[in-house]
């Protein structure tokens, strides 16, 4: 969802966690005079009433698709994320990694092989910088290695230009509700891609980070010196 849609639209953003205060302070910024309202759970049990009142919600990751959740987007809602705004806002390369096991390890790689390339690149997702915050200081010739986890990318609508999948095992069945719907959402990261993109599969730690390097010309002693 790109800001331009978000015009005149009464936002929420719901969850106040480190990306939802992060969403905040962009939307804030790129929005300026617009609405924006805030709900947490911090707030009392009664947190998920709001939506009735807003056209777009912004859903923390953390935040699993509960009833009330599902009842407002089947009434004509728009359910969103920042990961969904970035993804739509930037024009650069996006390298996402995901999996059940490594991945922070793996992004982490890969990050410090472009990086001691020379190239503009940037960790993102749970262990880098929240995208947002990041989103006005890069351009199209910026790199991002953006750290998905199954939360983000359940509603995930374009995948990036190379998808990286460590593994995938059953984890956090209780958010998703089945094995099947936990790797719906991580198949996401490539259910997008066109004809243009990347997909490397089985791969982790310094595997996936030559893998990666060899597709932006990174020579060798440069990638071995990174992973080192």
């Amino acid at each position: 969802m790109k800001l331009k849609d978000l015009e005149k639209k009464r936002i929420l953003i719901l969850g106040m966690g480190r990306e939802g205060k992060s969403t905040l302070k962009f939307l804030k910024k790129n929005l300026r005079g617009q609405s924006i309202g805030i709900s947490d759970k911090k707030d009392g049990p009664n947190y998920l009433d709001k939506l009735n009142k807003f056209d777009v919600v912004v859903k923390s990751p953390g935040i699993p698709y509960l009833p009330e959740i599902k009842k407002a987007k089947n009434e004509g809602k728009i359910i969103t994320s920042s990961t969904n705004i970035f993804f739509s806002e930037f024009r650069g390369k996006i390298i996402g990694v995901t999996g059940t096991k490594g991945k922070s390890t793996t992004a982490s790689l890969i990050y410090e092989v472009l990086k001691n390339s020379g190239l503009d690149v940037y960790l993102l997702g749970n262990i880098g910088q929240p995208s947002l915050e990041v989103l006005d200081k890069i351009n199209e010739n910026s790199i991002v290695v953006y750290e998905l986890s199954s939360f983000q990318l359940a509603d995930l609508t374009k995948s990036p230009h190379i998808a990286v999948i460590t593994n995938i095992y059953p984890e956090h069945l209780d958010w998703h509700g089945s094995f099947e719907d936990y790797k719906k959402a991580k198949e996401n990261i490539f259910k997008y891609q066109t004809g243009k993109d990347i997909l490397i599969q089985g791969k982790s730690g310094p595997e996936a980070a030559r893998a990666v390097g060899k597709i932006f010309k990174v020579p060798q002693e440069k990638i071995s010196q990174a992973i080192k």
